[in-house]
């Protein structure tokens, strides 16, 4: 009987596989770390054999969990890291190392263009404002600094595109990737006009079909089915991109209410339901980005901050080295323990962080590839738990920040991530957001999107809206409600964290400048 449904998460530190049951039912995941490197040239890259490795690795430590499983998978969804660019060449293999969104070669490039009237051209078919971590920003860098890479080139593709062909054999892209950088999002197609202004003609042929996973499928290849241990010709589905099926996932998609959606991951995304082309808001500014639903008619208007809980790993791990050099052994995961109690030892909003950690810098609401991460207001009165605390309320400063850019605060939102898991992380949220919080006790929500997809593709489901109200709504949490006094007070500074950012903007520069001169 095929009573299973497998989503395929491949993140960038950590790629996962989970079993569901038709009706939504998560049963058992696989999760293994993969690695990605930096380059010193402000890249960073990632091994695109070894990722498909890890993912063949994940289905395999499935059957470990789930009794029968090959006979009884119904389908396989992927989903994945967006961004980046990741090359394949004309017999199938890898032209070099993918590169990866945290990659930031491109920035002084995309600073040009942004400063160009071929920008507002750009952004107003996109939606989305042009950034160092995107494929149109990185394969411009290369038309400049590396040509042979497109040369030896015949697709340009993203994480779950690479993946999809190594299940299937089929090099396609989805709706939300492909517009994204190339497209348009109101016809969810490919824009001449666009890749006209990014100056991409030539390689316009590397550039692959996009597919509609919820509307079809392709057949698991048998070199695919011996390396996962699943049965050939089971159908796999290509999921859109991991923050839309996260986002999905989570509950973004109300069929009745407007809604906001905030994954408190590695990155920051922050999202609004547009139900038409015209619902989406966009702004002088040419950031944020748009990307269609999995449901027709239906967008994901988005700003996006470049560094999440990246934020809070370079704290713990500065933790971790100093206690290490006194002989005390401490992970990051052990301190992770901690959040709660160290921020509950501080006080809200007296020290604060702006939390562009990113060597890519920022990319909304505001796209600046010179920003950096700095506290503002230390004493020496000040110790780690306050520091732990500014970094947090940073987190969701930049949240509120980004929110504010896409026209009124959202009175529900919808939070997800790892992160999302911490009493005192949704208090802080909540507070500085203005808006109750509502979490879900899905676990994995992006292979869940991805698997919501696949039920859908596969009819047993007749379409979104139904998948949603059994995948979904049941396991949506209580509403949490802000402290009164603490939104008031958070209400207060976020104009002074506003004012901090715009004020460093030329430090930055000015910092990156002699950066590079002295370097």
């Amino acid at each position: 009987m095929k009573d299973l449904l497998i989503g395929i998460d491949a993140g960038t530190s950590v790629i996962k596989s989970v079993a569901f049951t038709l009706d939504g039912e998560q049963l058992a995941e696989s999760a293994i770390a993969n690695t990605y490197r930096s380059t010193g040239n402000a890249g960073v890259e990632q091994d695109m054999l070894q990722t498909w490795q890890v993912t063949a690795q994940t289905l395999r430590q499935l059957h470990d969990k789930v009794t029968q499983l090959a006979t009884r998978v119904a389908a396989i969804a992927v989903t994945g890291q967006g961004d980046g660019t990741w090359l394949i060449d004309k017999h199938g293999e890898p032209v070099t190392d993918a590169w990866l969104w945290l990659d930031g070669r491109a920035g002084s490039l995309v600073d040009s263009f942004r400063a160009s009237d071929k920008d507002t051209l750009r952004y107003q078919q996109t939606g989305t404002g042009l950034a160092a971590c995107q494929q149109g920003a990185q394969l411009m860098w290369m038309v400049e600094h590396a040509p042979e890479l497109l040369e030896s080139s015949a697709v340009a593709c993203h994480c779950k595109d690479w993946l999809y062909y190594k299940l299937s054999g089929e090099l396609v892209t989805d709706p939300s990737e492909g517009t994204f950088t190339f497209g348009d999002f109101r016809t969810r197609r490919y824009s001449e006009l666009v890749i006209e202004q990014l100056g991409l003609q030539r390689w316009r042929h590397l550039l692959p079909p996009m597919h509609d996973g919820t509307q079809s499928a392709h057949p698991l290849s048998d070199m695919a089915a011996r390396e996962t241990g699943l049965l050939s010709g089971t159908p796999v589905v290509l999921g859109y991109v991991d923050v839309i099926c996260t986002a999905l996932g989570a509950g973004l998609y109300d069929p009745v209410s407007s809604v906001g959606c905030t994954i408190v991951g590695s990155t920051g995304m922050h999202m609004q339901l547009a139900r038409t082309p015209e619902a989406v808001m966009m702004n002088q500014e040419n950031t944020g980005f748009v990307m269609p639903l999995p449901v027709p008619g239906a967008y994901a208007q988005m700003q996006s901050n470049m560094a999440s809980t990246l934020n809070i790993d370079w704290l713990l791990d500065v933790a971790v080295d100093l206690l290490g050099e006194f002989g005390v052994s401490r992970n990051r995961r052990e301190l992770v323990s901690m959040i709660d109690q160290w921020m509950n030892q501080a006080t809200a909003g007296d020290v604060l962080y702006q939390p562009y950690i990113s060597e890519a810098g920022e990319r909304g609401p505001f796209i600046d590839a010179t920003a950096r991460a700095g506290f503002t207001g230390l004493s020496t009165a000040h110790r780690f738990p306050d520091l732990v605390l500014a970094v947090v309320e940073g987190l969701a400063f930049a949240a509120r920040d980004c929110y504010t850019a896409m026209g009124e605060l959202p009175a529900e939102i919808r939070l997800t991530g790892g992160a999302a898991r911490s009493d005192s992380l949704r208090s802080v949220f909540a507070a500085v957001l203005g808006a109750s919080i509502r979490t879900s006790a899905r676990s994995e929500a992006g292979a869940a999107g991805a698997a919501m997809m696949a039920a859908v593709c596969t009819g047993h489901y007749t379409n979104m809206d139904d998948c949603v109200a059994q995948w979904v709504e049941p396991l949506l949490g209580d509403a949490e409600t802000a402290n009164a006094s603490l939104v008031e007070r958070y209400q207060a500074i976020f104009p002074t964290y506003v004012s901090a950012r715009r004020a460093l903007r030329p430090v930055w520069r000015q910092h990156a400048k002699t950066h590079r001169r002295i370097g």
